[in-house]
């Protein structure tokens, strides 16, 4: 969301003509089509999406940070990184220079320990209250419609900046 400024539409057809039409279409109008090999609940983006922030949930409800902590640290970290490039490649230039191969070989083990301490948080009533209470503080007294705006303006920004960076780059 807002899906008027995101320039991602998930496609999934079994059928490959009406899948590359659909892609051609969506691509003709300047969006970013990714097509899925076989349908899943919630495609990629929201899967991806939703088990980041049921993570993020987790260190709420564990007291590890709070809300504002959380949502700066993805911002400022992972979420700068990924505005550019996604996960994988992220993994990949982080193995040096041998790569994704050379991460694995390396750090694949310490990751997968990272995977399994993950948590699987519930909203209790309690979570919930914290993660009400934690954007209540965040949001400094902004309403909805202003909250909005300034991510449909930071959005709007960062779509310009990667126009910028795409022609720069021809």
């Amino acid at each position: 969301n807002p899906p008027h400024l995101m320039p991602l539409v998930e496609i999934y057809t079994p059928d490959a003509e009406l899948r590359a039409r659909a892609v051609a279409f969506y691509t003709g109008l300047g969006r970013e089509a990714v097509t899925l090999n076989k349908e899943a609940v919630g495609h990629i983006a929201n899967r991806l999406a939703s088990a980041l922030w049921r993570e993020a949930v987790y260190l709420v409800a564990e007291g590890i940070a709070d809300v504002e902590t959380v949502d700066r640290a993805l911002v400022h970290g992972p979420g700068l990184r990924w505005s550019v490039i996604g996960a994988h490649m992220a993994y990949h230039l982080g193995g040096g220079p041998g790569g994704i191969e050379a991460y694995l070989r390396h750090l694949g083990p310490s990751q997968q320990r990272r995977w399994e301490s993950l948590g699987t948080p519930s909203l209790t009533p309690e979570v919930c209250r914290l993660l009400i209470e934690g954007i209540e503080a965040e949001a400094g007294g902004r309403s909805l419609p202003e909250l909005a705006a300034a991510r449909d303006r930071a959005l709007i920004a960062a779509l310009a900046a990667r126009r910028e960076g795409k022609a720069d780059a021809a």
